[in-house]
């Protein structure tokens, strides 16, 4: 049986007015997937989540992602990060499209799928808005084409990074684990991370340190081509 969806982050006028930003507090929800009923932060628990979603089950790109999102999972468990999906359909449906996202892709989906049939979850996140119905029989795709998004969700279940894509264009989810590996080491660090780094590259101190405060930290200096641009090697 599904379970009652309800936000226990936002009241009903923010739910509906407000959309969601980074540093949001990721909205939690009980719901069904094809791995048992979870509510979303315990979920997550102390550790990290990416909540990608889907517009239908059985469509082309989405086959695609969801497959190769299963082959990436080992990379994600070692930065301690979880995933989820997300589809509008329900959970039974979700089980017949795991059938051909293994036999085409060559990953077995070994991810919880969230079903979404009353587009709760969709709504709550704020990927379709409040007026779109209630419910995901007789929506095609394009009705949905909105609900194309990635999140990250950090452990204090606040929202690092929001992604969405357009239904024809398949998500490049090494890009989403690049950024976590950024997003990760500068939570820990204060750091930034500049164009196109990888991890391993040469970081950016943050603007919130002063350079005293750099000295200490980095006692062999920095390279400085302007005052408030100052690169050091990345911090272990």
């Amino acid at each position: 049986m599904m379970l009652r969806i309800s936000s226990l982050t936002r009241t009903f006028n923010e739910e509906f007015a407000m959309s969601l930003r980074i540093n949001d507090s990721a909205p939690d929800f009980a719901a069904e997937t094809t791995q048992g009923n979870i509510r979303f932060h315990d979920w997550i628990g102390d550790g990290w989540a990416i909540l990608f979603s889907h517009p239908k089950d059985f469509t082309p790109v989405c086959t695609t992602e969801l497959g190769y999102m299963a082959g990436l999972k080992p990379e994600f468990e070692k930065r301690n990060c979880k995933i989820i999906g997300l589809s509008v359909d329900p959970v039974t449906q979700h089980g017949k499209w795991a059938k051909d996202i293994e036999e085409t892709q060559g990953h077995k989906v070994n991810y919880p799928m969230i079903g979404d049939p009353e587009l709760k979850v969709a709504k709550l996140y704020d990927m379709l808005p409040a007026a779109e119905g209630e419910t995901s029989e007789g929506r095609t795709p394009a009705d949905n084409a909105t609900v194309r998004t990635v999140f990250v969700v950090g452990p204090d279940k606040k929202i690092k990074l929001m992604l969405s894509y357009p239904m024809t264009t398949g998500r490049n989810f090494d890009e989403v684990l690049r950024v976590l590996d950024s997003i990760q080491l500068t939570a820990k660090h204060k750091v930034a991370t500049p164009v196109n780094w990888k991890p391993g590259g040469d970081v950016i101190i943050s603007g919130a340190v002063s350079d005293d405060e750099a000295k200490r930290l980095y006692p062999e200096g920095w390279k400085a081509p302007k005052p408030y641009l100052r690169v050091v090697p990345q911090p272990q």
